[in-house]
């Protein structure tokens, strides 16, 4: 019984916790990725160099002084404004092309790589660590919790369900609503929708910066971060149902989970194979994935 115990308090706890930690910055860098698809049908694959220029947005404010929190506004907030303009100047104009799907794909392709590129430049391929502004651990139920994934927890959580009031709950998330289901129709009502679309890619950006900057205390930062993390959100937006909300957030804290847990009995080399096969057996059973559009919540 005192084993059982041990390996729940010193093993499966910390596991857990450390899944649903990871799973709150996934699922916001999936929500990103799937309101940017819901809406204008792009898929972003320069959306994991956001998340690292997040991180070291956090790394730089914090460099000069700016403590951890300030830091954790003022990142995303910066970084909504770069996804602004790359919407404006670079997405729109290949957007209403008939290859815009192609041309999409391989414009935000290609600007993942300049960015990576301009991040080793910049700051150097060496990584970076951030101190964690929350330090000590909570006792719950005779099981120890580290102070700072709790509150990557708790804020991330909170974020979540402020997002799906503004998308399902607002005003401003039916005008994004209705611009996704029918954009001429919106634009013949007054919407503007060119704004809307920068606007929400803006948005999605900017969820991807908090989701480097809550990861920053946690991990290294580095160039490549957003490499192999942006792989993870890609599966999540595809299980839980390319620009559906719910499915994001179910797929996201469920996959880090699996991938959290399965580490106690398997490589970590093998924890992405594992994700990817649990998306070709859900694709192969479900190939819209758990859920709909953006606009079906």
């Amino acid at each position: 019984m005192s084993a059982t115990l041990e390996w729940l308090q010193f093993v499966l706890a910390p596991q857990m916790i450390n899944g649903l930690s990871i799973g709150v910055a996934v699922v916001l860098m999936a929500l990103g990725l799937t309101i940017i698809f819901g809406l204008l049908d792009v898929i972003n694959m320069a959306h994991g160099e956001f998340y690292a220029i997040g991180a070291y947005l956090a790394v730089v404010l914090l460099g000069l002084g700016l403590p951890f929190w300030g830091a954790l506004v003022l990142a995303p907030l910066i970084m909504a404004v770069l996804g602004y303009v790359t919407e404006r100047a670079l997405v729109q104009r290949v957007f209403h092309s008939r290859d815009r799907h192609t041309l999409t794909l391989l414009l935000t392709f290609g600007l993942a790589v300049v960015l990576e590129d301009l991040l080793k430049i910049i700051f150097g391929a060496n990584p970076v660590r951030v101190e964690s502004p929350i330090t000590g651990a909570t006792e719950m139920v005779g099981l120890f919790f580290p102070n700072y994934r709790l509150f990557v927890m708790l804020f991330g959580g909170a974020l979540i369900a402020a997002v799906w009031v503004l998308v399902f709950r607002t005003s401003v998330g039916a005008v994004v609503r209705a611009a996704a289901f029918d954009r001429q129709m919106s634009a013949s009502l007054g919407v503007p929708v060119a704004r809307v679309y920068a606007g929400t890619f803006a948005f999605g950006a900017a969820l991807a910066a908090t989701a480097g900057v809550l990861l920053a205390p946690l991990y290294s930062v580095f160039p490549t971060m957003g490499r192999d993390f942006v792989l993870i959100a890609f599966s999540v937006v595809i299980i839980g149902g390319m620009g559906s909300i719910k499915g994001a957030v179910l797929a996201g804290l469920l996959l880090t989970q699996v991938q959290s847990l399965s580490s106690l009995y398997i490589s970590p080399v093998w924890s992405d194979p594992l994700l990817f096969g649990i998306m070709v057996l859900v694709l192969m059973w479900r190939p819209q994935g758990l859920y709909g559009k953006l606009g079906h919540a």
